[in-house]
């Protein structure tokens, strides 16, 4: 029996961070993603066909961990100049100006991509279909054989732009050790943890019942023009038909950020520091209203931007024509960006939660009344009477006055 750490069949879920890189790596195929019960996807060896080799060993980033970028970071804060694109962009839009720059030619670019409320990687070969991969995405990605595609293309000579989480470019990492990686920029988001798969399902099968209609798209971050910190999850129907929810009404937001059902390993995250795997760190600017007002615009979305490496360096340099914005102190951004300085807390009620998410007898509705939490009246006079867009406003009132 395999004693691969992490593997599904040891039990060690906690280890597993779900980069796919030993499946990708085992030459017989014996090893596939399967779910657990909690709907994370885990490994698992098929024993009539291993062959024992140790590869999966070897390309494990949690038995092997890829080394960290050591060189010295630089931080920009503020958003892309193109308003089409930021307003199609999660925050700031940064990321389309990184691989609008980077990505001159001979070039292949490597994100996620959201079917419905499945997400899985893949890859475009020009930029103008980028929009692809735009919109974050609150589920664990399947890469399928990504890492194997950008080590092809990487070996014919092609400069490659990989997107992920970081254990996602972890993975790649692990997998590409042998691997010229010269040409190839990685770029990794900021990571809060992932949510089961079937809070997601619970709701589809939710709005599905109540509306009569199938759930078609799900944007958890939608800005509506100038909503960037409201956060706003549209989901869209077959009939048409669109549902909006502000963050502070929304039971997702509130049950996920209570930590209530992240995937086991996300609890133990290594990747959690200032300490970085990829060549650029992206995330949203919060506090920017708070720390850097003048990147605030008009509540359209900001962007965090940290240079990990001379590489990531190298290609900020050559979009900051497309951007607006100017650098900022590590020490600060880090004040708002808790996934930069330490991992997750478990929620001691998780277990709790995850037993009843998977009760049949329970529906959406009851799990929500249940374990969400209702905003208070004060955080509603802070967010819509007194918000960030008032306190900019008088920001830049004083100043001009």
């Amino acid at each position: 029996m395999s004693t691969v750490k992490g593997f599904l069949i040891t039990g060690k879920k906690e280890e597993c961070l779900g980069c796919e890189a030993c499946i990708q790596v085992c030459h017989k195929d014996a090893i596939s993603m399967v779910e657990d019960n909690e709907g994370f996807r885990y490994p698992k060896m098929d024993m009539t066909k291993c062959v024992e080799c140790g590869s999966c060993h070897k390309v494990c980033p949690i038995e092997h961990m890829p080394p960290k970028q050591a060189e010295e970071q630089t931080v920009f804060g503020g958003y892309i100049l193109n308003k089409q694109i930021k307003e199609e962009s999660t925050s700031g839009g940064a990321f389309s100006a990184i691989v609008d720059a980077w990505c001159d030619e001979n070039y292949v670019i490597f994100g996620a991509k959201a079917d419905g409320l499945s997400v899985s990687h893949s890859y475009i070969t020009d930029k103008k279909d980028l929009t692809i991969f735009r919109q974050s995405k609150y589920t664990q990605s399947h890469i399928g054989n990504c890492y194997q595609q950008v080590r092809k293309f990487l070996k014919e000579g092609k400069k490659v732009l990989f997107s992920g989480t970081p254990c996602h470019i972890a993975g790649l990492k692990s997998f590409l050790s042998r691997t010229d990686c010269s040409r190839l920029l990685t770029i990794e988001v900021i990571c809060e943890g992932v949510p089961s798969p079937h809070y997601i399902r619970k709701y589809a099968q939710y709005i599905q019942k109540k509306h009569n209609s199938p759930v078609t798209r799900l944007d958890y971050r939608y800005k509506n023009g100038r909503h960037w910190d409201f956060e706003i999850m549209r989901t869209v129907l077959g009939n048409k038909k669109e549902i909006k929810k502000d963050r502070w009404f929304n039971p997702f937001w509130s049950i996920w950020l209570q930590h209530l059902m992240s995937r086991p390993s996300c609890y133990e995250c290594p990747f959690a520091t200032t300490d970085r795997m990829a060549d650029i760190t992206l995330g949203d600017l919060w506090g920017v209203h708070i720390y850097c007002p003048e990147l605030y615009g008009k509540n359209g979305g900001a962007s965090l931007v940290i240079c990990n490496s001379d590489k990531g360096r190298h290609a900020l340099d050559l979009a900051r024509p497309l951007l607006y914005g100017h650098e900022l102190s590590l020490q600060s951004a880090m004040r708002f960006q808790s996934p930069l300085r330490k991992p997750i807390n478990k929620n001691e009620h998780r277990d709790d939660f995850m037993k009843d998410l998977l009760n049949p007898e329970l529906g959406y509705k009851n799990i929500c009344e249940k374990w969400a939490v209702k905003p208070s009246l004060k955080l509603l006079w802070q967010k819509y009477v007194w918000g960030n867009r008032q306190k900019v406003f008088f920001w830049n009132l004083k100043n001009k006055i």
